[in-house]
């Protein structure tokens, strides 16, 4: 790909060119502290005041305090810890403040930890509570009149990070009014600025923290709103900057550029208007329909900002889609960016109540109100494409499949089952599999029409049986497991004890006995062996050029050799010197271990070399083709350099002394 479609604007912006020029200025020709009383310092406290004024206007502060920071988290707590100081006060006078604090149950997690922090180290003794939302993602005003007379402090959010649901604040308001609450808000509105109008000097609001970084600001400058009376208590104290409300020297830099921003905002000529903006939603929710027919949206676009579209698509894990997405160039993100590494479902769609597939299979795709007409053109092409390549492979793990016969691996949580299929003959034989990814490998198996003739165990355990009974289920088979390690008595020969899948044979290796079993694939020279630890078999049956392959990880590996050395650490090759590398050595291979839909949808070619696609899924049935030449390097490279790092220790382990990965892999060396 030639370039980069950016859909993460909710995650982070790129800076707009008048504020990188705006930041570039203030650290060359206006370079002075704010605070020197020199030509300097009044030139770069020009800018300072310029920018606040600004930021009064848009957002309507009125005679309320605004004052700069490092961004929304340091608003939050700055917040959070003016009004628990403000309660304690209270509280020690006399003055009922209530028990609670109420926070929105799709808040950012820096809102409730923030709440936790500062309610423990203060030892205000308040509890923490969550209030829920209806499934359309807004709060539940029903629980709100039933809470918020013991609420000391609520705190909402002006609209949602990963669905763009935008709250009812009148409604919250409202409530607050008829009930005469004295709790302190707090009103995220960090995805706010640019997207919703705002006249928060109108409001019931106390407290609006904002980040820059989110519309086109660098990272590292934000802003926090303070009502006219609304207590407050410095988080920072030091040299008395920002008239003495947050100590430290004012990021110039950062603010100037803010103040572009601003200024663009103000002059409104710069960012597009809702109309426009959701009709672009219509453009792109339109391509993501034509490319994934079966996708649930996971927010009502009635109640939501229109450049925030969170969607899962039955079928294809969040993973997988992020995965096909990155190598078409598209960069989305699943979920909140502060928990994207995190290998859980999404907590916001859980407080919303939608089933767990959408939960944990949800995608955040976002842009911001500087998109034009030819940015959606490209991000709807690039959709359609990722579309394009899943129809080929109907599933993309199915992908792993691709080819007339093989051995597939799939893996979840360092579990691995294991597929040997043929499908010119049409069959295939499951080893182990995962009951995670029960209904996963029977998709995969349907989709590409082949028969399973038999689903088999390395070792006769609960968790094992059940997940053989649950795949034979999803195939609309008898969930009867013959034997206890489903060998099918007619297949068995008893001169060799073999089974056929096409044209491939698989044995029974002797040494299996009641507790364990154990197989040997004729071509690929694979053999099937479960766990290692404790392991009673006699593995001397198995031969010397036969890599193992295990049900769970071996020391990160689901791959050894018998005898094979142990490996500190991958060799890696940082990004920088790849080129070289593969310039000084000719005949080096490089390896993509991305799965086949990734490489369907976005080739790999570095340094004028293609890689060759041998996804990690596959790895199994090519090394012994690998290592036969043990001279020739190695180079693995996937999105990341997680996959790689594996296929190259496993290398390794396995004896071939020229196995590099690429740290950071395409992202860094593309």
């Amino acid at each position: 790909m030639n370039h980069d479609i950016y859909l993460d604007a909710n995650a982070t912006s790129p800076v707009l060119p008048g504020a990188l020029a705006a930041a570039v200025e203030a650290m060359g020709a206006n370079y002075g502290n704010p605070s020197s009383s020199h030509a300097a310092g009044l030139r770069a406290k020009a800018i300072l005041d310029a920018t606040r004024a600004r930021a009064r206007r848009v957002l309507g502060a009125g005679p309320g305090r605004l004052l700069f920071t490092s961004g929304a988290t340091e608003g939050i707590h700055t917040a959070v810890l003016s009004a628990l100081c403000a309660v304690r006060d209270r509280r020690a006078a006399g003055d009922v403040c209530g028990d609670l604090l109420l926070y929105g149950a799709t808040e950012h997690k820096a809102v409730p930890e923030s709440l936790a922090h500062w309610n423990r180290l203060l030892g205000t003794g308040l509890t923490l509570r969550a209030l829920p939302v209806d499934a359309d993602g807004r709060h539940r005003m029903d629980v709100l009149r039933e809470l918020a007379p013991r609420a000391a402090m609520i705190c909402t959010m002006a609209a949602n990070n990963e669905t763009g649901v935008i709250s009812d604040l009148d409604a919250i308001a409202r409530v607050l009014k008829d009930l005469g609450s004295r709790a302190y808000w707090l009103v995220d509105c960090v995805q706010a600025l640019g997207k919703l109008p705002l006249n928060l000097a109108d409001t019931r609001i106390d407290y609006a923290p904002f980040s820059g970084h989110k519309l086109y600001a660098p990272k590292g400058i934000g802003m926090l709103y303070v009502r006219d009376g609304a207590p407050y208590t410095p988080l920072i104290t030091g040299g008395g900057q920002e008239g003495g409300q947050r100590s430290g020297t004012e990021n110039m830099a950062g603010i100037a550029a803010l103040g572009a921003v601003l200024k663009a905002l103000e002059d409104g000529e710069t960012f597009r208007n809702h109309d426009q903006l959701s009709a672009m939603r219509a453009r792109v929710t339109h391509a993501l329909r034509e490319a994934f027919p079966g996708i649930v949206f996971n927010a009502p676009f009635k109640h939501a900002l229109p450049t925030t579209i969170n969607f899962a698509v039955p079928g294809l894990p969040a993973r997988e889609l992020l995965d096909l997405f990155d190598a078409a160039g598209v960069r989305v993100s699943a979920g909140s960016a502060c928990s994207a590494a995190k290998a859980a479902p999404s907590y916001v769609l859980e407080a919303m109540g939608v089933p767990d597939w959408q939960a944990s299979g949800a995608v955040r795709l976002s842009f911001g109100p500087l998109a034009d007409e030819a940015f959606i053109d490209a991000a709807c092409a690039r959709i359609r494409r990722c579309g394009q390549v899943v129809r080929s492979a109907p599933f993309a793990s199915s992908a792993t499949l691709a080819g007339q016969a093989g051995v597939a691996r799939f893996s979840s949580d360092g579990r691995h089952g294991w597929l040997v299929f043929d499908q010119e003959a049409g069959e295939c034989v499951a080893i182990d599999p995962p009951l995670a990814l029960a209904d996963r490998i029977a998709d995969a198996i349907r989709r590409q029409g082949l028969r399973l003739t038999a689903a088999l165990a390395t070792v006769d355990d609960a968790e094992g049986a059940a997940a053989r009974v649950a795949l034979r289920a999803a195939l609309g088979m008898d969930g009867a497991v013959p034997g206890p390690f489903g060998w099918p008595a007619q297949a068995t020969d008893d001169a060799d004890d073999a089974l056929e899948v096409g044209h491939q044979c698989l044995r029974r290796l002797p040494g299996s006995d009641a507790n364990r079993a154990a197989y040997l694939l004729d071509a690929p020279r694979l053999a099937f062996v479960g766990d290692l630890a404790g392991y009673s078999l006699d593995t001397s049956g198995v031969p010397a050029d036969a890599i193992l392959c295990h049900r769970a990880d071996v020391d990160g590996s689901a791959w050894t050799r018998p005898g094979a050395a142990a490996v500190d650490g991958e060799q890696q090759l940082q990004p920088d010197a790849l080129e070289r590398f593969l310039r000084n050595h000719g005949d080096a291979l490089l390896v993509d271990v991305r799965e086949a839909f990734e490489a369907d949808a976005g080739a790999l070619h570095l340094f004028g070399r293609e890689a060759r696609n041998l996804p990690l899924s596959r790895l199994a049935e090519h090394l012994g083709d690998l290592l036969a030449a043990p001279a020739r390097p190695l180079v693995f490279i996937c999105r990341s350099g997680n996959r790689s790092a594996r296929a190259a220790l496993c290398l390794q382990r396995l004896g071939h002394p020229q196995a590099w990965t690429v740290v950071g892999g395409i992202a860094l060396a593309g």
